[in-house]
């Protein structure tokens, strides 16, 4: 097998994904920096899942993305592409190195012991997303706790739809241990066909958790200079408020927990509403006046 990054690739594109990556709500001056971010963090993700690569292998390859996005060498072409976009853009690597923490933890840590850890996690595989795209556009890092409450949610909402593939799979649980332990579930409840009653009490506290964040990232659209932005913004909170009520219902060993496309336009047409009338109502709220 080959061991260049490039064909390792599974296949799986940015219009594959749970959430909106580019879409055509964004400008398109800024669509090709990020989707070549995209490519070049589903590379080094490829890497990290690849069934047939071993642990050193994939921790060597991930340094080599490194290695090339830092100017040390050439040969791998979604690295030299986000180095370029890097340069013209004068935006430090800085969120592109974050992911690649994450995917070295992916590599050497299977499991999580608490809500904490995971946030932490999290920190490097969902936050460094959202504040790549909020430098591109040229946003205050004032939005950046709302951005990392949303980013973490989405992560978050990502486990618990895969949570039975990442073990059976690749051995990773990502559901904190302390949590299945006190719903009284064990990992591998995650082996069944359906989940145990208290593994879906765990699910559920989970995705009420997840909800929490989702809180605290309300205002985040509102927050956000850049109108188009803004949209795509409020369309993903829509979409992760749904997708966290439906993991609180459904159970994701027997059942899909994804949206299919109706849905996605329905909720889409929705958080657009909701979105707009969020910066309107904020625009029209009266600013207090100073005192005297």
């Amino acid at each position: 097998m080959t061991s260049e990054p490039s064909a390792l690739r599974s296949g799986k594109g940015h219009r594959d994904e749970n959430f909106p990556v580019a879409s055509r709500l964004i400008h398109p001056r800024h669509r090709g920096p990020i989707l070549a971010f995209y490519n070049f963090v589903r590379t080094a993700d490829d890497i990290a899942d690849h069934a047939a690569l071993g642990e050193q292998e994939k921790l060597d390859l991930l340094q080599r993305l490194d290695a090339v996005l830092l100017g040390e060498r050439d040969d791998i072409p979604e690295a030299v592409a986000l180095r370029a976009v890097l340069q013209e853009r004068k935006l430090p690597p800085r969120h592109a190195q974050d992911l690649l923490t994450a995917f070295r933890m992916d590599v050497t840590k299977h499991r999580y012991r608490d809500w904490a850890e995971l946030m932490t996690y999290c920190s490097y595989s969902a936050m460094p997303v959202g504040r790549f795209v909020l430098d591109v556009h040229g946003e205050d890092r004032a939005t950046w706790p709302a951005n990392d409450a949303l980013c973490a949610a989405l992560q978050v909402i990502n486990h618990l739809q895969d949570c039975a593939d990442d073990y059976r799979q690749l051995d990773r649980v990502y559901l904190p241990l302390d949590a299945l332990a006190a719903a009284g579930a064990g990992v591998d409840d995650l082996a069944k066909p359906a989940a145990t009653a208290p593994l879906r009490q765990c699910l559920r506290e989970l995705a009420l958790r997840t909800g929490q964040l989702l809180d605290d990232s309300e205002a985040f659209s509102a927050q956000i200079k850049d109108f188009r932005l803004a949209m795509e913004v409020s369309v993903i909170q829509a979409l992760a408020r749904r997708l966290a009520g439906m993991l609180q219902a459904r159970d994701p060993l027997s059942q899909r927990v994804h949206l299919k496309a109706g849905g996605v336009a329905a909720v889409g047409v929705a958080g657009l509403y909701s979105g707009a009338m969020r910066r309107l109502r904020r625009r029209q709220s009266p600013t207090p006046s100073s005192s005297p």
